[in-house]
């Protein structure tokens, strides 16, 4: 066995890479976790896919597909003829320490001055080596439990039928079946008045956002977004030249001003439900009031309800759509939550006036497809299977919150835990631990990224000057072995931050 072979098949051997865990998720994870721990060197040559199956007991196939994720997500890197090396992530760790910001990166080889000024500002933020699966990354779901043999069986009933429309684009919105589908949930659910002709099926919600920011609005316009905001929505309206007005949040969601209502929106983009990033909900008096300022103003509301099945006490809260008796609500949710990433399958609602319009946009700009997927998602809903996934999902998602918030209060000193606050809302995939106004959270972060522990500051969602530090923990695409391994390894990092 090499030296590099054996260094792995010790890592494996930790309490955190369980060996029930998928043979490529620990693979994966430990050779991560070794190369970020600097156990694996900078420019070390690793054993080929065949020598290290042979080597480590497993399939060359297992190794080949850790090997590729590895090397999709910049911690390793392939030469032709020579072999896999270990990537040097010095750049990726000090990128790390501002990861939310939204100050120019430095560019290779001139690269800026090849695109487009808007080409520019867009590419000075890239999420992407931001978002690969570590332990409490926030807004990750854990899509390892999601039933892939019954999927697989309903994708083949799909396929064995052979209709032909389905391998056509989506010239009405999407399947027929899974936007009736969507309209008896949303009624069910979340109190959504809608009727099957104003949904449409999107390729996700930054499309469903584009959409909007695209047909409601012309560049100049201002759209009203929350502070701290979702980081994707603000850069959607930013690369539509949309001028952004930042709006404070509080514990009961966006707070109007009267600087505020000075200025005359085209969009207001909320997350009443669950806010994002804060997990606060709106009141009722705050909703009931932004529909009377948005009809008054003649503006319309972008309702994200990117996560509102993950509510673990009580029922799902109404949506802010139900409210609406002006038709200025335009709703949207996504399937990647609940069901997995990758099915890029979501929904939105528009007012009836709208609909036409929304639906020849999006067939005549995104030529929308994956009819199969819609009907294969029509029947997983249909036959009952969504709702028992999601019942699932909110009993695991739950125990893992408090499994969570418990292991970091037990690991943290009594003076450490007069100083911080967890949140207490009972929704959602992430925590928000708040930490003393004077510390660093984005130095705590960067710290957590060098044990290999993807926490975000709070500031860096902030428009305009932070109002509160603290870290988003998620907990949702972490096993309880490794909640208790890695949240003592957190309340640990973050004691060294505050000292």
């Amino acid at each position: 066995m090499s030296p590099t072979s054996d260094l792995l098949a010790q890592t494996l051997s930790q309490a955190q890479f369980h060996p029930r865990l998928p043979q490529q998720r620990r693979l994966y994870e430990a050779a991560k976790a070794a190369i970020y721990q600097q156990v694996l060197k900078a420019d070390s040559k690793l054993p080929s896919s065949r020598d290290l199956a042979r080597d480590l007991g497993v399939a060359r196939n297992t190794v080949i597909a850790a090997f590729e994720q590895l090397a999709a997500e910049g911690y390793v890197r392939s030469e032709l003829g020579s072999g896999t090396y270990v990537a040097d992530l010095q750049a990726h760790r000090e990128h790390m320490g501002g990861q939310r910001a939204l100050a120019p990166r430095h560019t290779q080889h001139g690269a800026d001055a090849l695109l487009s000024a808007r080409g520019a500002e867009q590419t000075a933020f890239a999420a992407g080596p931001r978002y690969e699966i570590q332990p409490f990354a926030p807004g990750d779901a854990d899509f390892s439990s999601f039933p892939i043999k019954l999927w697989l069986r309903l994708q083949n009933r799909v396929w064995r039928d052979a209709r032909a429309d389905l391998l056509d684009y989506g010239q009405s919105g999407g399947y027929l079946p899974l936007r009736q589908a969507i309209v008896e949930y949303l009624r069910l659910s979340r109190s959504v008045n809608v009727t099957v002709d104003q949904v449409m099926i999107t390729s996700g919600n930054q499309q469903s956002l584009d959409l909007c920011a695209l047909l409601l609005a012309d560049a100049g316009d201002t759209a009203w977004i929350e502070d701290p905001c979702y980081w994707a929505a603000r850069r959607v309206f930013q690369a539509r030249d949309l001028k952004l007005h930042a709006i404070p949040v509080d514990g009961d969601g966006m707070a109007l001003r009267p600087a505020d209502l000075a200025t005359n929106p085209r969009i207001i983009y909320v997350t009443p439900s669950h806010q994002y990033p804060t997990g606060v909900v709106m009141s009722l008096v705050r909703r009931r009031a932004l529909i009377e300022v948005a009809t008054a103003k003649r503006a319309w509301v972008l309702e994200d309800d990117y996560d509102s099945e993950f509510r673990y006490t009580g029922r799902p809260l109404a949506a802010l759509q139900g409210l609406d008796t002006s038709d200025r609500v335009l709703y949207m949710g996504t399937f990647s939550k609940v069901l997995f990433p990758g099915i890029k399958v979501a929904y939105l609602v528009v007012p009836p006036a709208l609909a036409g319009g929304f639906k020849g946009a999006l067939y005549d700009l995104q030529r929308p497809g994956q009819l199969t997927t819609q009907a294969t998602l029509a029947d997983f809903m249909a036959l009952g299977h969504f709702t028992t996934h999601i019942r699932k999902l909110r009993q695991t998602y739950g125990a893992r919150r408090e499994m969570l918030r418990r292991t970091l209060m037990t690991h943290m000193s009594a003076h450490l835990r007069q100083r911080v606050a967890i949140s207490t809302e009972e929704s959602g995939l992430h925590l928000v631990l708040e930490l003393p106004d004077n510390v660093d959270d984005v130095g705590i972060a960067a710290l957590a990224a060098e044990s290999g522990m993807q926490v975000r500051a709070l500031s860096t969602y902030y428009v305009q000057a932070p109002a509160r530090s603290g870290l988003l923990i998620g907990y949702a695409y972490v096993p309880p072995e490794k909640i208790l391994y890695y949240a003592r390894l957190l309340a640990a990092v973050i004691a060294t931050g505050i000292r």
